[in-house]
């Protein structure tokens, strides 16, 4: 037939009533909530012209009457498919709210499988857009089947492919536990929530009120539950934001990530790195300040920034390479581990270590947080994750102690005992048991209860212990470090040492999995 007859005015005909559900109402609709369409996000997120849609006519499920209405629309509130992100394939699907309220049905549920299948059979990233409502209830069973089968697909991509959520609207009831799983969850401040019962079902079963924003806001789940790793204002910046972190990644478990040339020449010495640690051992500074003098200039990407602050983490680059970043921060509880920073810092060992990004810990760290709510908490078992973690990673790892170093926390933060391939320190470092005035309160009972000036002579036996027990000389010569460092040159022995660690190779132990203290 004639490409000017019956079947051409039939395709024409379908694409101008699919080009209808994105029509100016449907637009304002959006954006007076200050949220974007699904294909104005794409296209935000996409490089100019690369987006391929797939399954772009497919029809909703047709259910029993007088179960609510279904709208009939091409595309089932989701669309999927795959282009490039900075000229590297990666595939996506975006929920329209527009749509059903971007309810997740059997054939909605069904595309986003098909497009988990196609990005995990490929080798590349995937990322959810997600704006929905929830399950389709006229759906029943059929749309919590649905659910289940993309979680169990993201079970199986972890640590194959690089899965990234984007909360771009509401994520409730069981929506919550897909972006649980997958590696990095972005929100926007104000226009996303997550929660696994909604506020209405808060004040029927407990009678309590709360807002969206206060019960799953994107603050609340940056601040306090960590769930969320990045907000951000609005949603272009969050869309720029995931195109920023998948710059630093590998496209699967089986490459490494892309190398970034130097758009300028920099310095392998720095002298400022001698005056960031204080002379007092008790006075606090920013470990930043140490990482954005290593690194590459402006290169050095935080993760969950908001979250358990005692602890920074996040993707650097060092001479070009992409490198995972673990460091104590002295400014917020004196750096000391508690259940949350080491719960926020495993996560991210174990990230890095499946995606073959060679790690670096910067310690600073006085101990374990003390305390009743701590140990009743399991902080035992949270700590335990992260020292499973930096035992059981298999790429380069390399620690440099700033300052403190004392305690079981020594053990946990990448120490070589525990499997650490260099293990550096700085003149400033003290690593010891404990700290010296706790260490003399123990070991000098009898003395400091009997002297006529019990102050002065706590304060001259610390000396004397940080003098001739916890100085970094002794490890030093033990051989639990490998070498004392002037941290003026650090950057350069960092890219010296991952150069000699380029094709390091691990032997483990044949077993299904290991037991992570969960």
């Amino acid at each position: 037939m004639d490409i000017n007859g019956r079947n051409f005015i039939k395709f024409q005909d379908r694409l101008n009533k699919y080009d209808l559900q994105n029509s100016p109402e449907a637009a304002e609709k959006q954006h007076s909530k200050g949220k974007l369409l699904a294909w104005e996000r794409i296209h935000i997120l996409f490089d100019e012209g690369t987006f391929e849609e797939i399954d772009a006519f497919v029809t909703p499920a047709s259910i029993e009457k007088g179960f609510g209405r279904m709208t009939h629309t091409f595309g089932d509130g989701v669309i999927i498919g795959h282009g490039k992100i900075s000229g590297r394939l990666a595939f996506a699907y975006a929920q329209d709210f527009n749509v059903m309220g971007g309810s997740l049905g059997a054939v909605h549920a069904a595309k986003i499988m098909k497009i988990q299948n196609m990005a995990l059979k490929m080798g590349a990233p995937i990322i959810g857009l997600i704006d929905s409502g929830g399950a389709r209830i006229q759906e029943g069973v059929a749309s919590l089947a649905g659910y289940a089968g993309i979680f169990y697909r993201n079970v199986q991509s972890s640590g194959v492919i690089p899965q990234i959520s984007v909360i771009m609207g509401p994520a409730a009831g069981g929506a919550v536990y897909s972006p649980s799983i997958t590696d990095f969850v972005f929100m926007t401040n104000k226009t996303s929530h997550m929660f696994v019962t909604g506020p209405n079902v808060v004040k029927e079963v407990l009678n309590q009120d709360v807002s969206f924003e206060d019960l799953g806001g994107a603050e609340v789940h940056a601040r306090k539950s960590g769930v969320a790793n990045m907000i951000y204002e609005d949603e272009e910046n969050t869309l720029l934001g995931v195109r920023k972190l998948l710059s630093y990644l590998p496209s699967n478990n089986l490459e490494n990530s892309p190398y970034v040339f130097l758009a300028e020449t920099q310095k392998d010495t720095d002298e400022k790195l001698r005056e960031i640690v204080p002379d007092d051992t008790n006075k606090p500074y920013d470990v930043k300040d140490v990482i954005n003098l290593i690194f590459d200039k402006g290169s050095f990407y935080e993760i969950s920034e908001l979250y358990a602050q005692n602890i920074v983490i996040g993707l650097g680059r060092l001479d070009g390479k992409t490198i995972g970043i673990v460091a104590n921060q002295p400014k917020v509880l004196a750096g000391t581990l508690d259940i949350n920073s080491s719960m926020k810092a495993a996560r991210f060992v174990r990230f890095c270590d499946s995606f073959n990004i060679p790690l670096l810990a910067l310690e600073d760290v006085p101990g374990f947080l003390p305390g009743i709510d701590q140990e009743h908490s399991g902080i035992i078992r949270h700590g335990a994750k992260l020292l499973y973690a930096f035992a059981d990673a298999t790429v380069p790892r390399i620690t440099i102690i700033l300052r403190k170093s004392y305690g079981g926390a020594y053990c946990v933060m990448n120490s070589k005992n525990l499997g650490g391939d260099f293990n550096f320190a700085w003149p400033t470092a003290e690593i010891a048991v404990m700290g010296p005035e706790g260490a003399v309160a123990i070991l000098y009972r009898k003395e400091l209860s009997e002297s006529d000036d019990p102050a002065k002579l706590r304060k001259d036996l610390a000396a004397k212990y940080r003098s001739e027990i916890a100085n970094p000389y002794i490890a030093d010569e033990k051989g639990f470090i490998d070498e004392v460092i002037d941290p003026s040159i650090t950057r350069k022995k960092l890219i010296s040492a991952y150069e000699a660690l380029e094709n390091k190779h691990v032997s483990v132990p044949s077993r299904k999995h290991g037991n992570i203290p969960l």
